[in-house]
């Protein structure tokens, strides 16, 4: 029988790949700047113990720190980038290990600045600010002064900056396991061909329609896992002890709070999120029904979660058909967003196709004063399609907010970042129902809808749920081995998913491959990120132009105020529980829906 491989990087043509010379030429280029960066660190020292002095101090600081975040931002994200490409390559692995021991250079450096901003007397540093020059900063200013009672002395800054790299270890040993070392077993696909499985093809694997292909799949992912439960723990383990000591040592109540604090973001909305996802369990208790009745199982297994409910429907869609689909659902954005959309499809922001080494997943990435990059592993799939429209959403919010603010407010909060994708897969699957004649391809639609709600609003919160209990039980001096986190998880399950679906024991080792949880507390952000896109959606679709202008102006916005108030002048107030209840509110609706077509 035949036996299908990845490919290696090589071989991917050129037309599928990004232009990552768009940043640097060569990589002798980024040596040269990697050398400059180097050298201009130093200067720091010629402003430390002067920023209380005058205007003219102060903001030759300011520049000179801008200037350095800048370029090294485009010394990292090439470097990972590269890396990102097969992160078997030593080269860049170096490269990348480089530019992260030089970002914390470079914070050591400036990790004077704010401490001593503080320290300036509160009539003289008003004083300063009435310089036009430093009228820019305000909003910095404002978000540096209310973290006051978080910010140490620069003595302690400084050190906090330095091991800033041993910090990050959990996540890069992570990262290399997960993504260079680990290999998963053959298995067979529809035809009994031995097809190598990787995290790329996984998902692809759970939609097939032979049961046994999926469970293979499902068995052979999560039993790679298990065998090295332990190390997965105590990685684990390391990255939310290394949340809690720095909440500690920066003057938190809970790690939860310190993450929340930075996008001044309340805690109200957090466990809100979980408290209104828990009052509509129900509805998803209810689909779950509606899916093992519709695939007329006797018992509902985790490994059928994926699968498309409505018989003998496929949809398979290559890359350049999912570019058109994306063009047209996007439409009701306007022709300036449409013409930036179409330079990126067709420009080397996007590096397409799965290969051997590649990072697994999807993202976008990029650095000021080039264009947004597109990291895919594309399978020919409607998911895949979905994710293209996704991740060119998160581009073109950094396009627009690159375009229209300085450097320093041109980075935008997590807590908005997936607005702009999720909103663009909202509407391209509005356009999808509105177009769609044929039954069963509307009802693979709906339940492919109702996929992005449990995935991203209900599984994203249950993700959330974990990471605040773990969190908790670290802070309160309880030790978090594999078997503890497991057990953790494997409840969770059981609440989210209800009665009707079986608890593979497999399903229990699912929290040692989700590289979110070392980037503890951005999950939830997936589910308020999705409520907030859904009503914007709906208003984008219902007022035309008003509310296309009002979400241009959001993606303009970058960082130049607080997520919540951005959103506010977008449309939506997420300090109250309204937007994920209407976000639910509309779940319940599509389960009615696929059962009336069902019927």
């Amino acid at each position: 029988m035949e036996t299908q491989k990845l490919k290696g990087r090589a071989d991917i043509p050129a037309e599928f790949k990004w232009h990552l010379e768009d940043i640097f030429p060569k990589n002798d280029a980024w040596e040269a700047e990697f050398k400059a960066i180097e050298q201009k660190i130093p200067e720091g020292e010629t402003f430390q113990g002067r920023l209380g002095e005058s205007a003219d101090s102060l903001y030759a600081c300011l520049k000179w720190m801008d200037d350095m975040g800048l370029r090294l931002e485009q010394i990292y994200a090439y470097a990972r980038m590269r890396r990102d490409e097969d992160n078997r390559e030593s080269l860049y692995q170096g490269m990348t290990d480089r530019a992260g021991a030089l970002a914390v250079k470079v914070g050591s450096a400036t990790a004077f600045v704010i401490p001593e901003l503080l320290a300036v007397p509160e009539t003289k540093f008003a004083e300063i600010r009435q310089d036009p020059r430093l009228e820019l900063y305000d909003h910095a200013f404002e978000d540096i002064l209310r973290k006051r009672d978080h910010v140490l002395n620069p003595a302690e800054e400084k050190l906090m900056a330095e091991i800033g790299e041993l910090a990050e270890a959990p996540s890069t040993i992570f990262t290399m396991a997960n993504n260079a070392d680990l290999k998963f077993p053959l298995i067979h696909d529809e035809k009994g061909h031995e097809i190598e499985l990787t995290k790329g093809n996984y998902i692809q694997f759970m939609e097939s329609a032979e049961r046994q292909v999926r469970r293979e799949a499902f068995e052979g992912l999560y039993h790679t896992y298990q065998k090295q439960a332990n190390t997965w723990g105590a990685m684990l383990n390391a990255s939310i002890k290394g949340d809690v000591f720095n909440a500690k040592v920066r003057h938190y109540d809970s790690a939860l709070e310190a993450s929340l604090h930075d996008e001044r973001v309340p805690l109200g909305v957090y466990d809100a999120l979980i408290t209104t996802v828990h009052e509509f369990l129900p509805e998803m208790y209810r689909y779950v029904q509606l899916r093992k009745k519709a695939l007329g199982l006797n018992d509902l297994h985790l490994y059928d979660l994926y699968v498309p409910i409505v018989p003998e429907t496929q949809m398979k869609i290559p890359y350049a058909e999912a570019k058109e689909m994306v063009l047209e659902g996007l439409k009701p954005l306007g022709s300036e967003y449409l013409k930036v959309l179409k330079e990126g499809l067709e420009t080397g922001w996007v590096d397409v196709y799965e290969n051997e080494g590649k990072t697994s997943g999807a993202y976008s990435w990029g650095t000021y004063g080039t264009h947004p990059y597109v990291l895919l592993n594309h399978q020919d799939t409607l998911d895949s399609m979905f994710t293209l429209a996704h991740e060119m959403g998160h581009s073109l919010h950094t396009y627009f907010s690159n375009q229209n603010q300085p450097h320093i407010y041109a980075g935008y909060k997590i807590f908005v970042a997936e607005v702009a994708s999720t909103l663009n897969e909202a509407l391209v699957m509005e356009h999808l129902l509105k177009t769609t004649t044929d039954k069963k391809i509307l009802a693979y639609l709906v339940n492919h809808y109702l996929e992005q709600f449990r995935g991203t609003v209900f599984r994203q919160t249950m993700f959330a749920e974990f990471e605040k209990q773990t969190h908790a039980l670290v802070e309160q001096g309880e030790a978090l081995t594999a078997e503890r986190l497991s057990t953790l998880y494997r409840e969770l399950n059981a609440l989210y998913y209800g009665q009707e679906v079986v608890l593979d024991a497999e399903i229990a080792w699912e929290w040692a491959r989700i590289p979110h949880f070392y980037n503890a507390f951005y999950v939830y952000k997936y589910a308020t990120g999705f409520s907030a896109a859904t009503a914007l959606a709906h208003g984008i679709l219902e007022q035309g132009e008003p509310a296309v202008k009002r979400y241009l102006n959001f993606l303009s916005s970058g960082g130049s105020d607080y997520p919540i108030e951005l959103l506010r002048g977008a449309g939506v107030d997420m300090e109250t529980p309204v937007p994920v209840r209407e976000a639910l509110t509309i779940f319940s609706g599509l389960v009615t829906r696929l059962e009336e077509l069902l019927t």
